[in-house]
């Protein structure tokens, strides 16, 4: 395998705080892999034995229901950690990771997780900030799933997006990544036709633009607005 190039990964979130030699030494104990647009990176389930770092592309996670529904956890962007099972305690991969685009990563085995932080203290660190981080998310989208409507979730959703993998354009923000409507169906625990209808309402105001797995924000300001709406505000 070629060797990473460490410049290309020292500013990421993992390696802060870690000096260039111990760098070395972590991503040599790493392998990188393609994976196709629509691939399994692993499966809901499967027996923990890596964790991953996006180098390109994006990557959803979504979790099955026992009673067979989808919920998309979350969406990685580059530079992000996932499958990290292993610093909670876990010893299988609590969802399922999709390559969305064509997408790059690097993977350690879980078994060079002890090693690794016994000798780089930082990474611990940076992985437990990753993962308490996510927690909030959670925290913030029960919340948001407990007391908003869906107008409000599906805004929230949007913006979240936004802000992790916007394309800035001359007549508004791109999600950069393939993105359908069943996808933020899954992610606000509504239904296709709930989100069709809202997104086709909010295209005839000029709030977005959509097409085939594709959203531009075109006045993001105003679906900010849309999203902090308050319940008596007389949303429908």
């Amino acid at each position: 395998m070629a060797k990473v190039d460490t410049s290309l990964v020292a500013h990421l979130p993992l390696f802060a705080g870690v000096t260039p030699e111990a760098l070395d030494e972590i991503l040599r104990e790493a392998r990188s892999a393609r994976y196709p647009k629509n691939s399994a990176i692993f499966e809901q389930g499967a027996d923990a034995q890596s964790f991953f770092l996006l180098l390109h592309g994006h990557v959803r996670a979504a979790k099955t229901t026992p009673t067979g529904e989808q919920i998309v956890v979350r969406y990685v962007a580059p530079g992000e950690t996932f499958g990290l099972a292993m610093a909670i305690g876990a010893g299988r991969y609590p969802a399922t990771a999709m390559a969305v685009d064509d997408s790059v990563v690097l993977i350690w085995p879980t078994s060079a997780w002890p090693r690794l932080v016994e000798r780089f203290p930082a990474l611990a660190a940076n992985t437990l900030q990753t993962v308490g981080t996510r927690l909030q998310e959670s925290h913030t989208r029960i919340l948001e799933m407990s007391t908003q409507q869906v107008e409000q979730r599906i805004a929230h959703a949007l913006l979240r997006l936004a802000k992790q993998s916007g394309k800035k354009l001359d007549h508004g923000i791109e999600i950069d990544f393939p993105i359908s409507r069943q996808d933020i169906a899954q992610m606000t625990g509504t239904t296709l036709h709930t989100v069709s209808r809202i997104l086709s309402g909010w295209e005839q105001q000029g709030l977005v633009e959509s097409g085939r797995q594709r959203i531009i924000l075109r006045e993001p300001h105003r679906i900010v607005v849309l999203a902090e709406r308050s319940p008596d505000s007389g949303a429908p």
